[in-house]
């Protein structure tokens, strides 16, 4: 069936006057190209996917397991409030059950945070560039976003996000470590900067990449919570525990703010099979605390050989690089793909001469790193 000019026109006009004018102007958020599209696109075989900050060992055998198990039972609903995973969590975190919410994702926390908390014309602070989510889902909001630029070396500018504060001002993204940079913000600043913000600004710690952290100096966030009612922490079961295709995020917080994020959390968000493999990753921490020490071996060797390539990266406390790659990223994105790599271009971040690139497998980054060399003498 065609649809005709006219009705075409008068279909964009309907759009116009039902469609929120900030919505038209959000640019979607593009997520890294699957392994099986760039196979279809480019007629490939041998596909690695470097983009999406995964875990390249996938979850233990005992999540897998118990994922097989509870399978028999989809035809059920979930639980809508996370009964076991709840307990399950705060006894391992030492938290409060009322202290914690979960989502479909830790993404799905960062929008209910903003619907709950920031009405149209509120300012909300980001660091540029910083996970794009922050900025996108605090357009479909309405607010004002105040864009912090990084220090030079890729750190987050505190001071500055202090001085962009005004009474308008509800909430502050920081992402800890922070994405695509890799880098952190330490016990101290942080302490410094809950200390010197107004108590009803809230601040937003995204931790997603904390369990790859091995800095001492990395702030205990849930200590803080006891004497900071305005910090929400959320983290994820995606990165680490493997669960990225089951989607399962929590956020710890004061049970005041976790009782008004469960007013507009939706009806069984998080999913049957979800929540019985987030149990299994609690319950397997030594299968994990190895792919920690996996992704630091491999981090070790990404670092020795970038250097011989005199690459120029950033020094990451995630699984993840920024690399500058001195041509455009575009272009080398596109010429890693076609030999069977995909890694992240950092354009749409506004770093046009840089890719993020995934620690992957022992073979998964040699790989890389011979391509890169071929690449890089083109």
């Amino acid at each position: 069936m065609q649809i005709s000019e006219s009705s075409w026109v008068i279909s964009n006009v309907i759009m116009e006057r039902i469609v929120k004018k900030r919505i038209l102007g959000i640019k979607p958020y593009q997520p890294g190209k699957p392994i099986k599209e760039v196979q279809r696109e480019l007629g490939l075989k041998d596909v690695i996917k470097l983009a999406s900050n995964e875990n390249p060992y996938g979850p233990s055998p005992m999540v897998l397991k118990t994922i097989q198990k509870e399978a028999k039972s989809i035809n059920r609903y979930p639980d809508g409030g996370c009964f076991y995973l709840r307990a399950e969590l705060a006894k391992k975190l030492k938290v409060k059950k009322n202290q914690l919410i979960f989502g479909n994702g830790s993404d799905e926390i960062i929008i209910c945070a903003l619907r709950a908390f920031v009405s149209e014309g509120d300012e909300v602070i980001i660091a540029k560039p910083s996970f794009l989510m922050y900025g996108i889902s605090s357009q479909v909001v309405g607010a004002t976003i105040k864009a912090v630029p990084l220090l030079k070396d890729f750190r987050y500018d505190l001071s500055k996000m202090l001085k962009s504060v005004s009474m308008k001002t509800k909430l502050i993204f920081i992402g800890n470590p922070d994405n695509p940079s890799g880098q952190y913000v330490s016990q101290s600043q942080l302490a410094t900067f809950l200390k010197i913000l107004r108590k009803d600004v809230l601040v937003f710690m995204d931790e997603a990449y904390f369990e790859y952290v091995r800095a001492k100096d990395y702030p205990n966030t849930l200590k803080l919570l006891k004497k900071h009612k305005n910090l929400i922490v959320a983290r994820t079961f995606s990165k680490i525990y493997g669960l990225a295709g089951l989607r399962v995020g929590y956020a710890v917080a004061d049970k005041k703010i976790i009782d008004i994020l469960n007013r507009i959390r939706e009806p069984f968000n998080v999913n049957s099979l979800a929540q019985a493999a987030a149990i299994a990753c609690l319950k397997d921490q030594k299968y994990y605390r190895s792919i920690s020490k996996k992704i630091e071996q491999q981090r070790q060797f990404l670092y020795k050989n970038l250097m011989s390539l005199k690459s120029e990266f950033v020094r990451t406390y995630t699984n993840f690089i920024l690399i500058k790659v001195n041509k455009n990223s575009s272009s080398v994105v596109k010429q890693l793909m076609k030999e069977g790599i995909i890694v992240r271009d950092m354009a749409a971040w506004g770093l046009n001469t840089f890719i993020r690139v995934t620690i992957g497998t022992a073979q998964e980054n040699q790989r890389f790193i011979k391509t890169l060399k071929k690449v890089m003498k083109r």
